[in-house]
């Protein structure tokens, strides 16, 4: 099983502040995008660039208005080197990783969609660097998250499940996920077990280093999850969309209605038949964002 569709894209590799060896993907038209702003996708807690491969060949190789796509893997995960201070696996430590990949390929401004923990990076990135953003899309995330959602993500990566081959990877997400996902096919599946997993040394793994899910063992839920509403004001009158999935369980409707409110020029797109997090090439997602990237 693979992803690579030829010459889609070029691996690169950048260095974070404290030296550590961080990867990409760069699906770059070359001179046909030059005019235009890049999309610079952000990945989830454990995932990597290669959920961004079917959206971002698409984005890339329009044969009107092509884009340059950039899909990172943050230190600890994909292609990138783990961190031997687990602590550094933060939302604040990553934005910077992010802003120093911006720095290393000179990208002074590009729009940017972040899932799950990548719309939480961009939550940041507003603070730290907010001419950066162009436009923002959030993929079923906002500043606050609901606890039933996290703890189910908390569960499902500390279960020490591992697939021995490629169809065991396949059904396994399908049990765990099929009921909010019901509209996937077979290839949606795939392509989804393609991007969590990764042969390495002849056996499937997660790709990301496992102390990055343990960390989630040790919020106390109990109490209220701190929330992000005060970097989501940084945000301030830029284009931003959030993407909901119908089924998600960590992006409520009512913390959408409260983005809205507060952020009146707000894109609310729901992907029906999908939770957490849902699929940027499946519609009416895609559809919306190339709408936004056409008014850009």
């Amino acid at each position: 099983m693979n992803d690579t569709d030829g010459n889609a894209f070029v691996d690169r590799t950048y260095r974070s502040e404290d030296g550590l060896s961080l990867h990409l993907r760069d699906y770059d038209p070359g001179s046909r995008a030059a005019a235009r702003l890049p999309v610079i996708c952000l990945p989830g807690l454990t995932r990597n660039s290669r959920d961004f491969h079917q959206f971002a060949v698409i984005l890339s190789q329009d044969e009107v208005e092509p884009r340059r796509v950039i899909a990172l893997d943050y230190r600890g995960r994909g292609l990138s080197d783990w961190d031997p201070k687990t602590e550094n696996y933060n939302v604040r430590t990553e934005a910077q990783d992010v802003l120093a990949a911006c720095d290393y390929f000179g990208i002074e401004k590009a729009v940017f969609i972040g899932t799950s923990r990548g719309g939480l990076i961009l939550h940041f990135l507003a603070e730290m660097r907010p001419e950066l953003l162009a436009a923002a899309i959030l993929n079923d995330i906002g500043p606050e998250i609901e606890t039933k959602g996290l703890m189910r993500i908390r569960d499902d990566l500390n279960d020490g499940t591992s697939p021995q081959h490629w169809a065991e990877a396949v059904a396994m997400l399908k049990r765990r996920h099929g009921v909010h996902f019901p509209i996937l096919g077979d290839q949606d599946w795939e392509d989804m077990a393609v991007a969590i997993y990764r042969e390495i040394d002849g056996r499937l793994a997660a790709d990301a280093d496992p102390a990055i899910a343990k960390q989630l063992t040790s919020i106390d839920f109990s109490k209220p999850l701190p929330t992000l509403w005060r970097h989501f004001e940084a945000f301030g009158v830029r284009p931003l969309m959030v993407i909901r999935g119908e089924n998600s369980e960590l992006l409520t409707e009512a913390a959408v209605a409260e983005m809205a409110m507060r952020h009146p020029g707000l894109r609310v797109v729901v992907a029906p038949g999908q939770g957490h997090p849902p699929l940027l090439h499946s519609e009416p997602a895609l559809s919306c964002i190339r709408q936004l990237l056409n008014e850009i």
